[in-house]
């Protein structure tokens, strides 16, 4: 609006794709209550209350879920099954019929108070996708409490112009219902980019920025906004100049998406003929057709923890396998990597198993905690040998610090195969055994630990952590974590070379591997395959189509000669600009 100074929030891209017009502002917060005390008498009609609120909940989720499934997304529907199983979970009317019944609460505030209680398995959760699940029980809480109100309001219907959303909060089934004609994008003060409403924002192709903290106030109804999903950027009363760019912006964006996909089939490979397999880290069953969209050869990581998430308790063997069944014949021909638990630290399944400790990055995490709990990590194992009669899967173990945990893991591995042969139950014989190299034991034996693998598969996150002793979450050290540091380097080739020299292949799982800028770097390493969220997978793919192999080596060899990581940054940051001035560019100007 004439008159007013362009100003920009920062938040989190959470679905790309660039839109502009009116700001409309809507308020979902919770509905206000009180806590109230009540006679006897109202102890029944409090319960009926909630009984009825939440039936009437569970009856619009099967709506949205049913309109849903006739659309093209519909394999997202599992975030209501999901949120439909917590409303039937009788554990949840049981606490708040107790709470009504023994301590003489209203309905609203016992509701209330039992959903706290939920989502306080959460708190000290670091793992993003992990943590995120915590908004879905704020969700469902806000959900029900509209129906004890007696609010049938419908604020999203009522939108009749083509605008960008701002919410302090917006629920999947928000989502779900946007009239996408006229809602071109959306805004929130909370969320991360692995809330199920940013993937279903990806899923619907509406750009989305969230955790813009307190964007829904900083901005009046009527506002003209520009939303970039990619850079996490509201520019909001832009200038002419912003608003010509970002159309531009916006324009070549579409064109490069498309073009990328069009050659998603085509193979990563160098100039020179050196190929890698680009594939994807995933987290949900419901990722996988995603991942063949974008052109990824397989599953490099597919993390299992996320199946006792608000479970409150461990899988059984038969649902195990039949969520790897889902993701192999999915995602066949091509391999899925099956890391086993990787439980402790910032993941917890919130089980007796594990209790708070002092420092859980070094405490019982992962492997430690399977080779504790044998019968849990048995009853893994199975699962997957069973599983891989319906694709190509391969395991993973997850922070093994030297060869007694390996060996120890590969007993269990094979007592959990004749286990399955005993009850005649088909296995792939030749399943493949990796272990992911994220402590620095293990990166400085590689040449003893590749004799007893298939695979390696580097994890950065963990190993730049732990060689240079920082913690990547904290924010006054995370300035540390730097890929660059000649350690992790030197690390990285000694690894790569270790497993080449045993004849066994070596791949990347970490965030370094979705930095365009570090890919020059892998490919010099000679890594077989980078493992990356999907969507990077066309981009990376690019990149590693106009490198030639043969300089990216020089690269290395030069990087490695580096006395610190600023030396190191300056090398790339040259080389960068003398073959690729700009990697986003080179990319958007394919």
């Amino acid at each position: 609006m004439a008159g007013r100074k362009e100003r920009k929030i920062w938040g989190i891209g959470a679905a790309p794709g660039i839109a502009e017009g009116k700001a409309h502002v809507l308020d979902l917060r919770k509905t206000k209550f009180t806590k109230r005390y009540i006679p006897a008498t109202q102890v029944k009609r409090e319960i009926k209350r909630v009984q009825g609120a939440i039936e009437k909940s569970k009856a619009d989720l099967v709506k949205i879920k049913d309109a849903l499934g006739h659309e093209e997304i519909n394999e997202h529907v599992y975030i209501f099954n999901s949120h439909l199983m917590i409303l039937e979970d009788p554990m949840l009317l049981d606490a708040v019929t107790e709470m009504i019944f023994s301590e003489r609460k209203n309905a609203e505030w016992a509701l209330y108070t039992a959903f706290d209680n939920y989502k306080k398995m959460f708190d000290t959760i670091e793992d993003e996708y992990l943590r995120e699940r915590k908004s879905d029980f704020d969700y469902l809480n806000t959900w029900i409490l509209k129906h004890l109100s007696g609010s049938d309001e419908d604020s999203l219907q009522n939108i009749d112009e083509k605008v960008i959303l701002f919410a302090h909060y917006l629920s999947p089934a928000d989502a779900a219902r946007m009239n996408r004609e006229k809602i071109i994008g959306f805004v929130t003060d909370i969320g991360g980019s692995t809330s199920h409403t940013a993937i279903l924002a990806r899923a619907l192709k509406i750009p989305a920025v969230v955790g813009a903290e307190r964007a829904s106030q900083l901005v009046s109804r009527g506002d003209r906004v520009i939303l970039d999903g990619r850079e996490g950027l509201i520019i909001v009363n832009p200038t002419r100049e912003s608003a010509t760019q970002y159309r531009e912006r916006g324009l070549k964006y579409d064109h490069v998406e498309k073009a990328l996909l069009k050659e998603r089939d085509l193979p990563a490979e160098t100039i020179d003929g050196r190929r890698i397999s680009l594939t994807a880290n995933v987290e949900m069953v419901e990722e996988v057709q995603a991942v063949r969209e974008y052109g990824a050869e397989g599953i490099g990581l597919y993390r299992t923890e996320f199946l006792c998430l608000g479970q409150g308790r461990i899988p059984s063997e038969a649902e195990h396998f039949q969520v790897y069944k889902s993701v192999l014949e999915q995602m066949a021909p091509f391999p899925v990597t099956i890391r086993t638990f990787d439980f402790g630290s910032d993941k917890s399944p919130n089980i007796n198993h594990l209790q708070k400790e002092m420092n859980p990055a070094l405490g019982l995490r992962s492997i430690r905690y399977c080779l504790r709990e044998t019968a849990i990590f048995k009853d893994q194992l199975r699962a997957i040998l069973r599983a891989s009669h319906y694709g190509k899967a391969r395991i993973l173990f997850p922070m093994i610090s030297g060869l007694e945990e390996l060996n120890r893991a590969r007993d269990l591995f094979e007592e959990a195969k004749e286990e399955v042969a005993k009850k005649n139950q088909a296995f792939d014989p030749e399943l493949e055994i990796g272990i992911m190299v994220e402590v620095p034991s293990a990166a400085l034996i590689p040449d003893v630990l590749a004799k007893e693998v298939d695979f390696f598969s580097i994890g950065t996150n963990d190993l730049i952590q732990y060689c240079l002793a920082i913690d990547r979450v904290n924010k006054e050290v995370a300035y540390l974590y730097d890929p660059l540091h000649p350690s992790i380097l030197r690390l990285l080739k000694m690894v790569v070379e270790a497993g080449h020299r045993q004849g066994i292949h070596v791949g990347m799982c970490g965030e370094m591997a979705s930095d365009l800028r570090y890919i020059y770097i892998l490919v010099g390493f000679g890594f077989d395959h980078l493992s990356m969220v999907g969507s990077m997978v066309p981009w990376i793919k690019k990149v590693v189509r106009s490198i030639d192999f043969q300089e990216a080596r020089q690269l290395v060899e030069t990087l490695l000669q580096g006395r610190d990581s600023a030396e190191n940054e300056r090398i790339l940051s040259s080389w960068i600009q003398e073959k690729s001035p700009d990697i986003k560019e080179k990319v958007l100007s394919a």
